[in-house]
């Protein structure tokens, strides 16, 4: 009886330790969620992060100037096999099917996603200056030009 025990107890700390580790780069990713918004005198940008389920953290970002919407996508990072995919959905572009960037580097507090192949950006990251603000940068070559910009973002909810 001794030996069913241990081998019980044994698979169980294997079992547990395996799924610990499941999903743990989506969890170091869920400083994104809630609503963060940029304010300048050329509109509002503003993304909105949640997450559906383990593996997987879902967005909204929209570009308004007065009252109307500019630019729209919708954004899925996800976990797949253990490493992070950011896709982005824009209405009207790539015949609205998702363009797909690998994660390039991430630390504690940021992520760099990259495509070379987009036409623009080629370049993504989200870094985290607090847990009320992050920023956002897009990044690449457009019309032979090196091009980046940058959004500051302040968390409201």
């Amino acid at each position: 009886m001794r030996p069913l025990f241990l081998i019980s107890i044994l698979s169980l700390m294997l079992f547990s330790c395996t799924t610990t580790s499941k999903n743990e780069k989506i969890k170091t990713s869920e400083w994104l969620l809630g609503e963060w918004v940029n304010q300048s005198k050329e509109g509002i940008v503003s993304e909105n992060w949640s997450q559906p389920n383990d593996s997987t953290l879902v967005a909204e970002s929209f570009f308004i100037k007065e009252k109307d919407t500019l630019h729209f996508e919708n954004i899925v990072l996800k976990e797949k096999e253990g490493e992070l995919v950011y896709e982005t959905t824009i209405k009207g572009q790539n015949n609205d099917k998702p363009i797909v960037f690998p994660l390039l580097s991430e630390t504690e507090n940021e992520l760099v996603f990259e495509n070379l192949q987009n036409d623009y950006p080629q370049k993504i990251s989200y870094q985290r200056k607090s847990k009320s603000a992050i920023t956002i940068s897009i990044s690449g070559k457009q019309f032979k030009k090196i091009i980046s910009e940058q959004f500051k973002m302040t968390k409201i909810k």
